[in-house]
């Protein structure tokens, strides 16, 4: 299966060429390694410097920052690909958020600094929003980033962060103004090397994404000079990310069709050999109801995607529409690997089958880039006018 379709009005030649480039670098790369990661808990930081090398992280990046000068649509190629080969573990979609960040709202000056570096993989770059205790509700965080001198200085902690053992360049919510709520959020841009009380918690157990270094980050009077300001003046991270979000929603539904159409595929296949009652599973007439109902699922997914990736291209696609694309793809990620566990009986309960994985790596993706809940009342609030 592919994202692109011969509706796909967004898409030109290069993506599905660009398509193709990227899913045989997966498979050379990427699906050879997937249970080494999961094993070790972390994606090879070597495998960040080949993806640059293999030009799969800049495809919407301008040429003078490294990147192919193509749109957005380059990197939801990137995503999808990575999800069609079952694959959660590899922390691309958090590279692309923050490059997009950086390309909204950093200065020249900051753009050339670091953007040329995320495309070729030399640094990784991590997003931390979330703290204990707060969740969702970004307006609540307590990291505080004081003015002192020319200078910030960062306190506090931050968790569930993705990329957080690897990353590079972390962009840090902080209030810069205790005293402003929503109006006294700023993004700060710290570089780890060499960065004086900052501290890399455990590398955190989950249930599943085990590949994807997931971390702790602590802030103690981390020096970070004023000019990683993210914007021209404080007070406008609310804004920023709230402007990004559509995006960040955007990918998980892009990864989530990706996973669907690799779960869908292997069910297939493990159907069509395995026999009981003296015939194939495939020939149960449950059995093909239920990928029937399956693919439909994921056509209308897919569908719904690509009319959100030609909004995103036009600088159309609202939050609340985002917002149900993450709901809603999230959501038919979760049953359709589900109702493909169940085709697998046993067998899909044993590591050693990837529907095993997946359906552990699916669940998160109704909670991370805001609860469904929180999605669900992003859209009643769009309606209630």
């Amino acid at each position: 299966m592919s994202l692109i379709t011969k509706t796909s009005v967004w898409a030109q030649e290069e993506h599905g060429l660009f398509a193709d480039s990227v899913g045989r670098f997966y498979d050379d790369e990427l699906v050879p390694n997937i249970d080494r990661w999961v094993d070790q808990g972390m994606v090879d930081r070597a495998f960040w410097t080949r993806a640059g090398e293999a030009g799969i992280m800049g495809g919407a990046i301008a040429e003078e920052l490294g990147g192919s000068g193509g749109g957005i649509g380059f990197d939801a190629v990137t995503v999808y690909e990575q999800g069609a080969r079952g694959d959660s573990g590899w922390g691309f979609s958090i590279q692309s958020i923050v490059m997009h960040y950086l390309v909204s709202f950093a200065t020249e000056e900051q753009k050339a600094r670091w953007l040329p570096k995320l495309v070729s993989g030399e640094m990784v770059a991590a997003i931390a929003m979330t703290e204990p205790g707060t969740g969702s509700d970004l307006q609540a965080v307590r990291t505080t980033a004081e003015k002192d001198g020319n200078s910030y200085r960062l306190n506090g902690s931050k968790t569930f962060i993705t990329n957080g053992h690897t990353a590079d360049l972390i962009i840090v919510v902080a209030k810069t103004d205790k005293a402003a709520g929503a109006r006294g959020v700023s993004l700060i841009a710290l570089e780890t090397e060499g960065a004086e009380g900052f501290r890399r918690g455990r590398n955190l157990k989950k249930l599943g994404m085990k590949a994807n270094d997931t971390a702790e980050l602590f802030f103690e009077d981390v020096k970070v000079p004023m000019t990683n300001l993210l914007g021209s003046e404080e007070g406008q991270g609310f804004y920023q990310l709230m402007k990004q979000l559509p995006w960040e929603r955007l990918l998980i539904a892009l990864s989530a069709l990706g996973v669907i159409d690799f779960a869908i595929a292997e069910t297939v296949k493990y159907v069509q050999e395995r026999k009981a009652f003296g015939q194939r599973v495939m020939d149960f007439q449950n059995t093909r109801f239920k990928l029937a109902e399956m693919k439909t699922k994921a056509e209308l997914l897919r569908s719904f995607v690509n009319d959100c990736i030609t909004r995103l291209e036009a600088g159309e696609l609202d939050a609340a529409t985002a917002s149900m694309a993450k709901y809603w793809g999230s959501q038919t990620q979760n049953e359709v690997v589900h109702e493909c566990l169940q085709l697998f009986g046993g067998y899909g309960y044993m590591m050693e089958y990837p529907i095993a994985r997946l359906y552990a790596d699916s669940r998160v993706q109704m909670i991370y880039g805001g609860t469904n809940e929180i999605m669900k009342e992003l859209i009643a609030r769009s309606l209630d006018v």
